[in-house]
């Protein structure tokens, strides 16, 4: 149950009505046993604040036109079946893992917290054990993403997330540290926050792959220093009915480079959203996804939602969304960058498709441009469209089955973002995949 000494019992209300999703957010944070004390405290005190101020999001809020959240607001989520557990992507790289299990951190089942130029620690451990140095950073860059923008579910996360991985990066580290989620529960609900500091000149590959929980709500906050490097590729294989948001916020230092990708197969209701704050001259940020829904394997609802701000000079941004959508199966794409007063010579890319691979499948898009600065190159584009018949033709002219010529095609549409991974190890694990998912669904 939730602590009152914590929460606002008062109902907060928009000139003297209860708004929508009041109820709801009564609902839910009474179902809630919240966290006490501990370096986050003050944090979670003015998240609650916030989120009283807030709410939580209705159906007609203007970045949740395109998405129900109604799942999110429940209460709980619907109990699904545990699925069998299945090899990760990464199983055969070198790799330092932690392992969660139904969002809480499972030590006899992950690598020793150590590594050269690493400091790990989990959250409730580090929590419980007093100062720490993500006492400055944890929900910090979760509250500064919250404008112009509210993101609730960002906030609630902050308010009641329990565990998650602490990692501080001092040099260059040379093996990926892997996040590796798995459900052994039918109705886990599971919440986590992490935090990724690097300091300047540090580098780090931060990977992810797994299943969270039947709903899952999940906050990276990552802070790249000057000169740093970040590389986030995210693996989430979704083939039940499981309902998820995550949230990636990252502030980018003069001459910091933070990249990231995501592929995502299926999923009930699923919504990523990415928040990159560049602050620093000179910076590098690239966000990316390849998205394959199939509504043959159930309902299949995917929505990104990125907000990139441009404020120093001489920067580069990139958003490479693809989305592959078959049998009735739904992609959104809502996009936005901003460029700040000064922020000149300012580089920002934009790309949203999706190939409908049937009639009843759709997919939506909000691309949108803000400029206040006046020597900038900014662009943004966004198409939907069925398969080059034309290039479809010509394979099977030449001796390729209609199946393979589809997977070929299809795998040719999603490069563009596949090429925003650099290390090319993973790139190829992430290609085999893709190759794989689509070729035992082509003859569907």
């Amino acid at each position: 149950m939730a602590d009152t000494a914590v929460l606002d019992a008062q109902t907060p209300t928009v000139e003297g009505r209860a708004r929508p999703g009041d109820a709801a957010l009564a609902a839910r944070l009474d179902a809630l046993d919240l966290p006490q004390g501990g370096f986050t405290a003050a944090a979670r005190a003015d998240a609650a604040a916030r989120l009283q101020a807030t709410g939580l999001p209705g159906a007609r809020d203007e970045y949740w036109r395109y998405t129900d959240p109604a799942p999110f607001n429940a209460v709980s989520p619907a109990a699904l079946p545990v699925p069998a557990r299945e090899a990760t992507l990464f199983d055969d790289i070198d790799r330092l893992r932690l392992v969660f299990v139904d969002g809480e951190f499972d030590a006899s089942a992950s690598d020793p917290l150590t590594g050269e130029g690493l400091e790990i620690a989990t959250l409730a451990a580090a929590d419980a054990a007093g100062p720490h140095w993500a006492e400055g950073l944890y929900g910090a860059l979760e509250q500064s993403g919250q404008h112009p923008v509210k993101r609730p579910f960002a906030i609630l996360n902050t308010l009641a997330a329990r565990d998650g991985a602490l990692i501080r990066v001092t040099g260059k580290v040379s093996r990926p540290v892997h996040l590796f989620y798995r459900r052994s529960s039918d109705a886990a609900d599971v919440m986590l926050h992490h935090v990724v500091k690097l300091e300047p000149g540090a580098e780090l590959t931060l990977l992810e792959t797994g299943g969270l929980g039947a709903r899952s709500n999940t906050v990276i906050e990552v802070d790249v220093a000057e000169g740093a490097r970040f590389h986030h590729v995210a693996s989430k294989r979704a083939d039940d009915d499981r309902v998820g948001i995550g949230h990636l916020f990252a502030r980018v230092g003069a001459g910091g480079l933070f990249k990231s990708f995501a592929l995502a197969v299926n999923g009930r209701v699923m919504r990523n959203e990415g928040v990159i704050d560049i602050r620093g001259d000179d910076a590098t940020a690239h966000i990316a996804a390849a998205v394959l829904g199939d509504g043959d394997e159930g309902a299949f609802h995917h929505d990104d939602t990125v907000f990139i701000t441009h404020g120093a000079e001489r920067c580069e941004s990139r958003q490479v969304y693809k989305k592959v959508l078959k049998n009735g199966a739904h992609g959104i794409f809502q996009g936005k960058i901003l460029v700040k007063p000064g922020a000149q010579k300012t580089d920002g890319y934009q790309i949203s498709q999706g190939l409908l691979l049937d009639e009843g499948s759709q997919f939506l898009a909000k691309p949108e441009l803000e400029i206040y600065a006046d020597d900038v190159k900014c662009s943004h584009g966004s198409t939907t469209g069925a398969l080059d018949e034309t290039a479809l033709f010509y394979l099977r002219s030449r001796g390729v089955p209609r199946e393979q010529a589809v997977v070929l095609l299809v795998l040719s549409f999603l490069a563009d973002a596949l090429d925003e991974i650099e290390d090319e190890t993973l790139r190829d694990r992430i290609l085999g995949r893709l190759d794989e998912w689509l070729t035992s669904r082509a003859a569907r």
